[in-house]
This record gives C-alpha cells, structure tokens and sequence, in this order.
C-alpha cells in the first residue's frame, strides 16, 4: 500500500516502539485524538504513547487507504492485550507540510 511518507512513517515507528521516530511524524501544534481525549503537542503526545504501550501492547497492520482530497483515512488491524483483540480501527489523518498534523482514531 503507498501511504504518504509521514503516515508510513508513523505505523513504523509504532509497531517498533520508536518514541523519537513516533514524534518526528508530528508538526509541533499537533493534536491527537484517541479513547475521546485530546493530546497536543510533543510532550502530550509523548504521554500517549507510553500510556498506550504500557497498557495495550498494540501491533498495528494496515488493510486499506482512502483519501478523500481533504483528510486521509487508514483502516488498521490492531492486536493487543485489550479485550477484543484483534479490532479494527480507523486513522484520520490531516498532513500539512509533510507532517501530521491532526490525526483522530476510533472505531
């Protein structure tokens, strides 16, 4: 699948755990949605992700990309220590200038 560079970028450095990698992706206003809260900015998603992983343990693997000119959505495969796991979830992606700068998750 050809995911944009920012977003490839970013299931990469997810399922390898990478925090520097994760936060790379990111413009430095960015704002992360996931569980119905709000993450903003380096150090909050920092936070997130160490949450996540700690609690999760979540591998993600992407099934489908759709790009409706104004948003990016990936649908994902998400296996975990959850109950549920596997579940799919879907990725709304906002780029700008080569970098993420929104991007909300839900099912």
């Amino acid at each position: 699948m050809n995911l944009p560079r920012p977003i490839a970028s970013l299931f990469y450095a997810f399922n390898a755990k990478d925090t520097d990698a994760l936060l790379a992706c990111f413009a430095p206003d960015a704002l992360l949605t996931d569980e119905e809260q709000e993450y903003r900015g380096p150090a909050a998603i920092k936070g997130w992700f160490a949450t996540v992983n700690a609690k999760y343990k979540p591998s993600v693997e992407v099934t489908e990309l759709a790009d409706d000119g104004g948003e990016i959505v990936v649908t994902a495969q998400v296996s975990g220590t959850f109950p549920g796991s596997p579940i799919q979830l879907h990725y709304h992606f906002t780029l700008k200038d080569g970098r993420i700068a929104a991007l909300s998750i839900g099912n």
